[in-house]
């Protein structure tokens, strides 16, 4: 049975999301990748009368986590804590209408972890062993597999994780790696033997190639992919880490290691469930999502995550029994900018924690976003296209059909839109829009979003076609009666269109619903109904305006800079240069032979600084700290080629250096640790 088919005749779904880390802020290929696109089909679920969860969580746990904190000298709970809150800040802004979005740092996930290992363990699918691990003597640690790089040994990509190589899709094992780095350091790390514990993969490998070649409504690149993996013969895979941050592992003699993200972040699925059973105040109710059968539980997760929820995930479902498996995984491609991949290093991308800032209504960025799902391939956000598809199709088509009709009703039939009898073109419009509704069910149901929503689009664009062709404009003055019936038949596609719009853009839905003086929860039986054959409109309001090209260039200063992550802790980014640049500074050792206080500051002395037979002059800042009598004499590190500067009127030529207390009360100047010659390079 196709996926489609499967999908209406159930009754309970449960929608799982992809859990981000927290170890940096959502960009665009975040949302269309993963929340944007299960939001959407939670919310069709919903308009279907589905008993439908949609379910997700930061991920928190692991080397993503623990190496993040360590650079920014905060602890891995003071990053968590703050990226969770802007996370949920950014989804709860973009409508992304979770049920629960849980932590996998609560207690909750914890032991749900702990139990789902115990089970496994208790099953025979854990076993021990040793492994040579990369030990960074420079760092003192073991490296987290995602902090070792190299190049790829099947593909050759210079840049290859310890854990998994971007470029060809294949997971790998740090030592796999050749020409292997630290990430942290560049140094290369020696192997080091530490016993951990492993799961059993090729013990479930059958059933896993039974369940999914059974898969056949899956889309062909997550099938592919995932018989790719099968095909190749599973292995056992490590699933414990020498790190301090995670889920403790329960056992005997592995006390001081947690478990690996990529063991414990899928079942943040479950604990997140649990988590909501207990807000509804039913402790059971997860069970019926996760132990039913007839539940029918979809992923949404981007390619690269693919391996994971299909072969790593499904086959620790296996190994634990009674639970159920993905009915779909939809494992969406990458989302570019620009004609490149995102990247937030080099300030390339749309940066959402931006987005709430810019005065555009969520419903737009969503709007644009759904044709970003990059559901069959690769897609690109273009400010071109968001300005044309925004202008053209959002504002130009649909609100225009939906505000023209509205309006006219207000304007002309204050008292009541009535129903007439209804002529061929009535009947046509009517019929063609039960069509698109078709199709527009059957594209949903396929979990076809990009797809769902273009039909909507083609429903306004043949109201707008039947609104020219009827001129109403001209009726009311002949013939007001047939005008009544024009606009009514146009009233009854607005209202379609305001049902069908809800899992793409809510807000939008429900304002149109609103107009008509509907309730904003109408369900899937509404969309087959007509108006009654009276209707009383409210005054309406335009839903969108055009965007200007001068405010396309507003929201590109805007949302293209991303925040430094420095910034959510009350830190300033330390800013990075190359060696190049760091070699055109030239320190030299001079002799302070002259010094004096600048008349009219406090502060500032003048120097005479000799470097071996040239003098140059410096103006320092060190009046309060030091007495010129101090300094006279004596040899400091300068730096010698700063273009020249006046101070209170005093040119200055160099530069003395000093180290500043974090307080700014103590100052140290930088000498030499042994005596050498005035003009001595600092190298």
């Amino acid at each position: 049975m196709k996926g489609g088919e499967r999908f209406r005749e159930a009754k309970r779904i449960l929608v799982l999301c992809a859990l981000p880390y927290t170890n940096n802020v959502p960009h665009v290929g975040t949302i269309v990748g993963s929340h944007l696109p299960a939001d959407t089909f939670a919310r069709y679920c919903r308009l279907k009368g589905k008993e439908v969860i949609f379910i997700g969580g930061t991920d928190e746990n692991g080397a993503p986590t623990e190496i993040t904190a360590r650079e920014l000298g905060v602890s891995p709970k003071e990053l968590c804590d703050t990226l969770y809150e802007v996370h949920k800040k950014i989804y709860d802004w973009l409508k992304i209408s979770y049920d629960n979005f849980s932590r996998t740092s609560k207690p909750i996930h914890h032991e749900t972890t702990r139990e789902f290992f115990q089970r496994l363990y208790e099953n025979g699918y854990i076993s021990e062993g040793e492994l040579e691990l990369p030990y960074c003597e420079n760092c003192k640690l073991f490296l987290p597999d995602r902090y070792v790089e190299g190049k790829c040994p099947y593909c050759g990509y210079e840049a290859a994780r310890g854990d998994q190589c971007e470029n060809c899709g294949r997971l790998l094992d740090p030592h796999e790696l050749l020409e292997a780095r630290c990430k942290l350091c560049g140094s290369s790390p020696k192997l080091k033997k530490t016993k951990h514990l492993f799961l059993e993969l090729s013990k479930v490998q059958r059933e896993l190639e039974e369940w999914i070649t059974s898969n056949e409504h899956w889309n062909e690149f997550t099938r592919s992919w995932a018989l790719g993996w099968i095909k190749e013969g599973l292995k056992r895979r490590c699933i414990t880490r020498d790190l301090t941050w995670g889920v403790r592992v329960p056992l005997e003699g592995y006390e001081d290691k947690v478990f690996y993200v990529w063991f414990d972040a899928p079942i943040g699925y479950i604990s997140s469930t649990k988590e909501w059973a207990k807000k509804v105040g039913d402790e059971k109710a997860w069970e019926r999502f996760w132990k039913d059968e007839s539940c029918l539980v979809y992923n949404f997760l981007g390619k690269d995550n693919i391996p994971f929820h299909t072969v790593f995930w499904p086959g620790m479902l296996i190994a634990h029994g009674n639970l159920n498996l993905p009915f779909d995984v939809i494992g969406l491609h990458y989302c570019n900018y620009e004609g490149r991949k995102i990247s937030k290093s080099k300030g390339w991308g749309v940066f959402c924690d931006k987005l709430m800032e810019s005065d555009v209504n969520s419903d737009v960025w969503r709007f644009y976003f759904t044709f970003l799902i990059p559901e069959t391939g690769d897609t690109e956000f273009r400010w071109s296209d968001f300005e044309r598809r925004v202008n053209t199709e959002l504002v130009g088509n649909l609100a225009n059909f939906v505000y023209r009709t509205l309006s006219f009703a207000w304007k002309y039939f204050r008292e009541g839109v009535k129903k007439g009898k209804l002529s061929e073109e009535d009947e046509g419009l009517l019929k063609k829009v039960a069509r698109e509704i078709e199709a527009y069910e059957h594209a949903m149901d396929n979990v076809r979003l990009r797809e769902g929503l273009t039909v909507v689009l083609r429903i306004s664009s043949e109201g707008n076609k039947y609104f020219q062709e009827e001129e109403p404009w001209k009726l009311v003055e002949s013939d007001k009666e047939r005008c009544s019936t024009v606009v009514w038949v146009c009233l009854n596609v607005c209202k379609v269109i305001g049902i069908l719009l809800r899992p793409f853009l809510p807000e939008t839905s429900e304002k149109i619903l609103s107009y008509l003086n509907l309730p904003p929860d109408l369900g899937w039986r509404d969309v087959h109904t007509t108006l009654e054959d009276k209707v009383v409109t409210k005054e309406p309001k335009l839903l969108f305006e055009k965007l200007t090209d001068e405010k396309i260039e507003r929201l590109k200063k805007l949302v293209t800079k991303p925040t430094p992550l420095e910034e959510f802790f009350g830190k300033e980014k330390e800013e990075r240069v190359s060696f190049e640049e760091f070699k055109k500074i030239r320190m030299r050792v001079g002799k302070v032979v002259g010094a004096e206080r600048v008349k009219g500051s406090r502060k500032l002395l003048r120097l005479l600084v000799d470097f071996g037979g040239k003098r140059m002059q410096a103006v320092a800042g060190l009046g309060e700290c030091y007495s010129p009598e101090e300094l006279e004499g004596k040899k400091f590190v300068f730096v010698t080629n700063l273009e020249k500067k006046r101070i209170f009127g005093i040119e200055s030529e160099c530069m003395i250096l000093a180290a500043v207390s974090k307080d700014g009360k103590k100052v140290s100047l930088l000498v030499p640790e042994s005596d050498v010659e005035e003009g001595s390079e600092i190298l």
